[in-house]
């Protein structure tokens, strides 16, 4: 299996040296030279376990790690977990959530950043490799991936968040980790402001060389494979025979594209819908072909407030036909211009049905499920559900119906008492850190002042 970017001017890598380059050198992403067609293996991977089916789907796209070491990376990644399902099946009558916070830092994030910790451990130790990290949160990433490669001696991680915009809980499983390798950089500015920053970076080719640039974000394509997994895990589990239909609360469109990929592979999912918060550009897009930067709005649910989707350049890639000057063109219009279209058309046959949901309705939502199935909803997993039920209403569903729960409700216990007063929703790996020491530097959202802390501080 190789890789190539969607832009279509960077020579073909082997995995390994995929996830290693992260975002490729010409400012493309990098994307399998070929999705692969599982639907003949589906069958007699029914009964596996997620362990066990993580193997046998990312074994199909890794060709250059044995399977039996794939597996132990595999293993290692998900005994972090403290379900013994690491993704259980949640029976909500009408709907399936498929709870994906059960990892170190109660995130959905931890699906992937568990496994690319273990990766890059194994793939810098076979190569003898050092390796800065670095990376752009909107609230869960940064600590998913500081857990994955905490006190590892050949990673730096340097994680930018932008200050006051994430939760007072998402903070402190940043900020509060000891390690020397770890450096949470509190950025002056929006999550688009540091993803820009962090973006600009890896674009420069000879600063990305001389620095042994990593990237952890989504912008990695092991972030998306980790999480095609659960897509076919929970497709298997729930198909009753016309396939299942999933709803993906999401703001930087990475999780939503894990499921368009699974889709593609032959894996029985319908329909693939999409909700955002009040940082509505991909609802937007999908509804009228435009794809317009606005004002980023703070919300209930921050990480997804968010105004530039990274992973979006991967759908473009293969809605343009796997076409890369066409996507490098589009990309290039939306940079200069922040906004760029296509033909409203194209559009017409992709499986993705998108909405905006308001934090109105985000609390309505929490409150109602509260109240009929005494479950708690975290404000993002509530954008989903939201979604589900607008597009695809209870009573006229023809499949079964799977909600990603993205994070455990103790990250936001604020958005929780605000929607059911008298519910505390607490987890005490999270009390814990309220009594921990921060360790942080605020920096301005600027390239000059990142780089100057990087190259005094990393390899």
């Amino acid at each position: 299996m190789r890789y190539v970017s969607t832009r279509g001017q960077t020579p073909p890598m082997a995995f390994q040296d995929a996830i290693i380059t992260g975002l490729a050198p010409d400012g493309g992403l990098l994307v399998p030279a070929s999705i692969p067609d599982v639907s003949a293996k589906l069958p007699e991977w029914r009964d596996l376990t997620f362990v066990e089916l993580a193997s046998e789907v990312m074994g199909c796209f890794i060709d250059d790690i044995p399977p039996e070491d794939l597996r132990g990376i595999v293993e290692r990644a998900y005994a972090t977990f403290d379900h013994p399902d690491v993704a259980p099946l949640i029976d909500l009558g009408e709907t399936q959530v498929l709870e994906l916070f059960h990892g170190p830092t109660l995130a959905f994030k931890d699906i992937a950043l568990q496994f690319l910790g273990q990766l890059f451990d194994y793939t810098l130790g076979q190569r003898s490799g050092r390796l800065n990290i670095l990376g752009a949160t909107s609230g869960d990433t940064g600590s998913a991936a500081i857990a994955g490669v905490q006190g590892k001696g050949n990673v730096n991680i340097a994680v930018m968040f932008p200050r006051g915009r994430v939760s007072p809980l998402q903070q402190l499983q940043m900020t509060t980790i000891a390690d020397a390798n770890v450096h949470c950089l509190s950025i002056d500015g929006s999550f688009d402001d540091c993803q820009s920053i962090m973006k600009r970076a890896f674009a420069d080719v000879p600063f990305k060389t001389q620095h042994n640039l990593g990237a952890v974000n989504s912008v990695n394509w092991a972030r998306v494979l980790a999480q095609v997994v659960y897509y076919v895990y929970a497709a298997l589990k729930c198909d009753e025979g016309d396939g299942v239909d999933v709803s993906v609360p999401t703001g930087n469109f990475g999780n939503i594209f894990a499921a368009y990929v699974a889709r593609r592979m032959g894996v029985p999912l319908g329909r693939l819908l999409l909700g955002t918060n009040e940082n509505n550009i991909l609802s937007e897009f999908f509804n009228s072909g435009d794809y317009t930067r606005g004002a980023v709005h703070h919300t209930i649910s921050p990480s997804m407030d968010i105004q530039v989707a990274s992973n979006f350049e991967r759908f473009l890639y293969f809605g343009f036909g796997e076409d890369g000057p066409q996507v490098a063109n589009f990309m290039e219009q939306f940079a200069q211009a922040g906004t760029a279209s296509v033909p409203i058309e194209i559009l017409a046959n992709e499986p993705i049905t998108a909405t905006a949901i308001n934090t109105e309705q985000t609390l309505a939502t929490i409150a109602r499920v509260h109240q009929m199935h005494g479950y708690v909803l975290d404000p993002h997993t509530a954008v989903g559900v939201a979604a589900a039920d607008l597009l695809a209403p209870p009573t006229a569903r023809e499949r079964p119906m799977v909600c990603i729960a993205t994070a455990h409700p103790a990250k936001f216990p604020d958005a929780i008492r605000q929607a059911v007063p008298g519910v505390d929703a607490r987890h005490p790996r999270l009390d814990a850190l309220k009594a921990m020491p921060e360790r942080l530097v605020e920096l301005p959202a600027t390239d000059a002042a990142v780089r100057a802390y990087m190259e005094a501080h990393l390899f």
